[in-house]
């Protein structure tokens, strides 16, 4: 799968004179991993939400390989798969039975459903809980979790909030050699990330947003 180039250009974003994020400019190259950095505040969870499409900017362009980032327009929705906060969820449905609507959702043969389902478990570490209900995981297995959901659908381009968070060291190297494969499919990535050490692992390069000179 071709991955989606991504453009910022001078985009910016207040709401009622509040400032979420000043001016900033940057590009992720289609099959390229960039991480964004800066403490917090700085706005990188408001940059990811403007690539995701999920809100427009003040000023400025975000476009998908030169189409606007917009998650009304189907090519956006298409292209993104985003963790950005909790992930809509039912409390009354299983990881498996949460992962089978999406694999639904994406028309995929509903024969092989179950084997790729307990596949993506697997792969982020929690193949033994397929029956559990979300509320019935810790905090970093809840994590392992949301990811689950995000990888598993088809995407050209990953957006990703500090998805270290809440995982130990051992689960963050897990996570690094995740992203790394999906890089290395094809698959573009944007993530913000507090960790060096993952950073390192599958970093291309490297986004610092400053709160006070962009």
């Amino acid at each position: 799968m071709t991955g989606t180039r991504v453009e910022v250009r001078g985009a910016s974003k207040d709401i009622d004179g509040a400032v979420l994020l000043h001016p900033t400019s940057f590009a992720v190259d289609a099959g390229s991993c960039v991480v964004l950095r800066g403490p917090n505040g700085a706005g990188k969870t408001t940059a990811l939400r403007l690539v995701a499409g999920l809100t427009s900017p003040s000023t400025g362009t975000v476009t998908l390989d030169g189409e606007p980032a917009d998650e009304r327009r189907s090519a956006t929705r298409e292209a993104v798969a985003a963790l950005l906060g909790t992930p809509a969820g039912w409390r009354d449905l299983t990881l498996v039975d949460h992962l089978t609507l999406v694999d639904a959702s994406w028309g995929r043969d509903p024969a092989t459903c179950h084997e790729r389902v307990l596949a993506a478990l697997d792969e982020v570490g929690i193949g033994h809980l397929p029956d559990r209900f979300p509320h019935e995981l810790s905090s970093g297995q809840t994590q392992l979790f949301h990811l689950a959901l995000t990888l598993f659908r088809p995407a050209r381009l990953l957006v990703l909030d500090e998805p270290e968070q809440r995982l130990d060291t051992d689960r963050r190297m897990l996570l690094a050699g995740l992203l790394r494969a999906r890089r290395d499919a094809g698959t573009t990535i944007l993530l913000a990330c507090h960790d060096p050490a993952v950073t390192e692992a599958v970093a291309d390069g490297v986004v610092d947003i400053d709160p006070e000179h962009r």
